[in-house]
């Protein structure tokens, strides 16, 4: 087939986006898109209309209409498989199908459709390979971003703090009559009330102004001390690793045998690493926004058996208007696992348990403002192999050879989830470099840490399963274990989920965004 152009329009023929893929005038796409309402047939559905030199091929999707202008030659059938992959696209950066979301979202949506279609001619990708091309973007740009923009709050909180003490300085001088000076009192931890969410704030207290208790003088300037000079021969945080690293490789070069270290736990941990930083999503926060978070420690036995399964999660609130302060939030728990809820101690308890609504002890107390609070944790222990969401099976086998040929499967149990940047990571031993036959997805040989690392972007209902196939020389069964895997999903363990905020007073609905995480901290295969 040759895919002209993809356009979404009104039904009044109004063209909303348009992606053209082969080269073509601007004024022959107007065109074509100018003449495709004028050729529909009032009061028959139809799902494609032809003219002397092109074909339409359309869907209506409620007010609007995804076109795909096609040459005449092509074949129906791709063209309408095609079309269906597009009207899939559409409603994952959509959440409502009018004009307004579409421009909204138009950038996102011309770059899946990019993924579609490359110069006329359909791309062999599924919906699941689209979103995660789409959003394919840095991780240390994210962490970085993250990181500034704390440092960047820490700094406006110094400033304002430090404002205040300069103010209080002021007016106590004033008072007195006396110069400026320097001095603090002691720091008080308060927060969002007597018993509150944590929230740290710093109290400053001047003294001298009561006759019974101890006071601060403020007419004696406090010297500063002198600074010690930095020595040059100072010990260097971080130097020690490079070193043991420069040794052990300086003792292999001389012929010393080393004992093995294992480096599929740092390369695991270094997974994780990149995972939380994926975490740090860039989802639309409303006023009123609730994130859960679910993480996963999970060890399962190489011949098969659950050894250990520990799913520990966190429901955060952060309210950044407020006039949103006095609010409940309305969960709907569907969970057939017996997880362990808790809420926090300002919390109502008797309402979450009947109504599974969760609000303050004191409903005339607001929630603290623009702070992540923890409101609800639950955690689920369990040794029923039904459990593991995605199972890892690893094989290796003598081949009479001095070596081993290996077969390692996955195989995702739990079809509701979609695992994103899956990593299973395989130690080898050393100094012997695989030869890999069969594979699923990417893999990458990291010669230094002698590791295989095998990567599939997306495991879904529809890639539930992959192998791969290698063999190495010089090698038992035993190097080959612990198996590493490290992946994160938008789609939580724990079926709770935010149902409805309500305002305390009325219980007036408002708008909210939900976000969430599913994460392995540790999950391995021993």
């Amino acid at each position: 087939m040759v895919l002209i152009a993809a356009a979404v329009c009104t039904k009044n023929g109004k063209v909303i986006i348009s992606r053209q893929f082969v080269e073509m005038t601007k004024a022959r796409i107007e065109g074509l898109l100018a003449a495709f309402p004028k050729l529909m047939t009032a009061g028959k559905q139809h799902t494609y209309v032809e003219t002397d030199s092109v074909r339409y091929v359309y869907q209506p999707m409620e007010k609007l209409y995804m076109l795909l202008i096609t040459t005449k030659a092509s074949n129906i059938l791709e063209d309408l498989e095609t079309l269906r992959l597009f009207s899939k696209v559409i409603p994952e950066y959509c959440h409502t199908l009018e004009e307004k979301e579409i421009l909204e979202n138009a950038f996102n949506l011309i770059f899946a459709f990019d993924e579609i279609v490359a110069l006329g001619y359909r791309e062999s990708v599924n919906l699941g390979q689209i979103k995660t091309y789409v959003e394919m973007d840095s991780h240390e740009e994210k962490l970085y971003q993250a990181v500034r923009q704390t440092q960047e709050r820490e700094a406006k909180q110094k400033m304002r703090e430090k404002a205040k003490e300069l103010q209080r300085q002021r007016m106590e001088t004033a008072k007195r009559g006396g110069p400026m000076g320097g001095g603090m009192g002691g720091r008080s931890s308060g927060g969002f009330s007597a018993d509150g969410f944590g929230a740290n704030t710093t109290s400053m207290g001047m003294g001298g102004m009561g006759s019974g208790g101890p006071s601060i003088e403020m007419d004696k300037p406090i010297a500063p001390k002198p600074q010690k000079p930095v020595s040059r021969n100072a010990l260097k945080l971080g130097g020690k690793t490079k070193d043991v690293d420069s040794f052990v490789e300086q003792l292999n070069s001389e012929g010393e045998k080393i004992a093995k270290l294992t480096p599929a736990a740092t390369a695991a941990s270094s997974a994780v690493a990149a995972v939380k930083a994926k975490i740090i999503s860039d989802v639309h926060m409303e006023s009123i926004h609730l994130k859960m978070e679910d993480k996963l420690v999970v060890r399962i036995g190489r011949d098969g058996g659950l050894q250990q399964f520990e799913l520990s999660g966190l429901l955060t609130l952060r309210i950044s208007d407020e006039n949103m302060g006095r609010i409940k939030v309305a969960l709907e728990n569907n969970d057939a696992h017996g997880i362990q809820l808790q809420t926090h101690p300002n919390v109502d308890k008797e309402l979450f348990k009947t109504r599974s609504i969760i609000g303050l002890k004191n409903p005339a107390k607001p929630f603290p403002l623009n702070t992540d609070v923890g409101v609800l944790k639950w955690r689920f222990v369990t040794q029923d192999d039904s459990a593991i969401p995605l199972t890892i099976n690893c094989w290796p086998s003598e081949n009479g050879e001095g070596g081993c040929d290996v077969n390692i499967e996955y195989e995702l149990e739990a079809q509701h989830l979609e695992l994103q940047d899956v990593s299973i990571v395989i130690p080898l031993p050393m100094n012997v470099q695989p030869q890999v036959a069969e594979y699923d997805g990417t893999y990458n040989y990291d010669a230094r840490k002698h590791i295989l690392q095998w990567n599939i972007p997306v495991i879904d209902a529809a890639n539930k399963s992959g192998a791969m196939e290698f063999s190495c020389n010089s090698s038992i069964p035993g190097d080959f274990f612990p198996v590493q895997v490290s992946f994160v999903s938008k789609t939580p363990y724990a079926a709770l989920k935010a149902k409805e905020v309500v305002l305390v007073d009325n219980d007036e609905p408002v708008k909210f965004s939900t976000e969430n995480i599913l994460y392995a901290d540790k999950y391995e295969v021993v």
